[in-house]
């Protein structure tokens, strides 16, 4: 089957299963959004709060952006024999810390429902993400071909994989995407949870999608793609369209202001500062007297009044040139903004995704997962710095005001800043398409298999 040869074939149907994260839910859409385009029948598989979430802008009533004839939403319910666990709380967001494994316990019990869900649909394939471990081999026994879809960098997929694979202890052959203190979290996390996690990347599929950019972690997938003998596929930015008025009011404020001269500040909708950081990284802001727009949101249970969370008259001090928004803003706007020269981020890999399609330099201060190893692969790969953190992890104002200026107006972020810029120039038309067409490949080859195609 050449990869140019039209294949004539009846609707292929694909049921998508991501792990119940915003962050994993929006880039499955996204890849969705685009199998949907080419005639596939797709079926999405999560809880009933996390499918509400996404329904309004799914199935919107404008002729271009309905997909109400090509993607299905599915329910799965979540054993209610959990008390603490009620359905609201079936989603990761907003969910209190000392919740997750009850969630993870949920979902492993969730295994007969799912399965009856594979069994009534009958997909001709499964894209699913590496939580639950048991998704892709319950696939297998129902003679369903799968691809897994990875919501991280490479980088520390590429790590895990030596650590559960590397018996003869060899070096790691990238030492300088290794943050040492993510790192021996990690090595302590895999040494003490069972043997599954080699097999866990791999099980039955031959084929891994990664959130990723063969431009900024090329090296990575090669070395994932020969250990595990997988076609390791990088659907690129999947950053979702923004075409409606929300947050119109952000945007007019961002249009007074010079071009690259205001930094965006946002740590994800699941990462917090706490109050010491918080007040540290007012601060930092304030110090460096660069223009900026800070996104802050407080974990459940913990809200408290904007002004009480700052530094006393801080947000008279700095007047027009910052502007704080609680809970929620247009981030891919903002970022689009030709006035936006810099985004302190917690390196998600959407944020990260999003950064660089718009060539904005990151300022990394990263939190948690795979973030500290996203924001070594940006340093890395120049197009952005790291914000150093005391010796007890704490954000120090200094070192914040330090990196934005060097960033946003010194000679030392020159590089920096037309290394994003050449990246974006370089790849955001062009890379989204080719993934989607090398994923098309992918799944007719597998849909063929099985005697899917005609």
């Amino acid at each position: 089957m050449g990869d140019d040869t039209p294949i004539r074939r009846r609707n292929i149907s694909v049921l998508m299963f991501p792990w119940l994260a915003h962050g994993h839910i929006s880039p499955y859409l996204e890849v969705a959004k685009k199998l949907a385009h080419r005639n596939f029948q797709i079926y999405f598989c999560s809880t009933p709060v996390n499918l509400n979430s996404i329904k309004q802008k799914l199935f919107s009533h404008h002729p271009n952006a309905s997909y109400s004839n090509s993607i299905h939403l599915v329910e799965l319910y979540l054993p209610s024999s959990l008390p603490e666990l009620p359905p609201h709380y079936h989603t990761t967001k907003g969910l209190p810390p000392h919740l997750l494994p009850s969630l993870n316990m949920a979902m492993d019990m969730a295994k007969p429902e799912f399965s009856k869900i594979l069994e009534t649909l009958k997909p001709d394939l499964l894209i699913h993400d590496f939580i639950p471990t048991w998704v892709s081999s319950l696939a297998y026994s129902l003679n369903i071909p799968t691809i897994s879809f990875m919501i991280s960098g490479a980088s520390l997929i590429c790590f895990g994989v030596h650590l559960a694979s590397n018996k003869g202890g060899d070096e790691f052959p990238f030492p300088e995407i290794c943050p040492d203190s993510a790192k021996s979290l990690l090595v302590k996390k895999l040494s003490s949870s069972s043997t599954n996690n080699e097999s866990g990347y791999k099980r039955y599929s031959d084929v891994v999608l990664i959130k990723s950019l063969r431009e900024l972690e090329g090296k990575y997938m090669d070395y994932l793609s020969v250990s595990f003998n997988v076609k390791v596929i990088p659907v690129g930015f999947l950053v979702p369209d923004n075409t409606d008025d929300e947050g119109m009011d952000i945007i007019n404020w961002l249009d007074k202001k010079e071009k690259h001269s205001t930094v965006f500040v946002s740590f994800g909708s699941e990462c917090y500062l706490s109050k010491e950081d918080m007040e540290e990284m007012a601060y930092g802001l304030e110090l460096s007297m660069v223009n900026f727009i800070w996104v802050i949101r407080f974990p459940v249970g913990e809200k408290m009044e904007l002004e009480e969370s700052l530094p006393e008259k801080f947000l008279e001090r700095v007047g027009d040139r910052g502007l704080v928004i609680e809970n929620w803003a247009p981030q891919v706007k903002i970022l689009n903004h030709s006035s936006i020269g810099g985004f302190v981020s917690h390196c998600g890999i959407s944020s990260v995704m999003e950064s660089l399609k718009f060539g904005v330099p990151i300022i990394a201060m990263p939190m948690q997962h795979d973030q500290p190893w996203n924001a070594r692969v940006i340093v890395v790969s120049g197009v952005g710095l790291e914000v150093e953190r005391n010796s007890d992890g704490r954000i120090e104002r200094g070192n914040v005001t330090k990196v934005i200026k060097q960033v946003m107006v010194e000679k030392i972020g020159e590089d920096i800043r037309r290394n994003a810029k050449e990246m974006s120039n370089k790849i955001r038309d062009k890379v989204d398409e080719e993934a989607i067409n090398e994923l098309e490949n992918e799944i007719l080859r597998l849909c063929a298999d099985i005697n899917v195609t005609e």
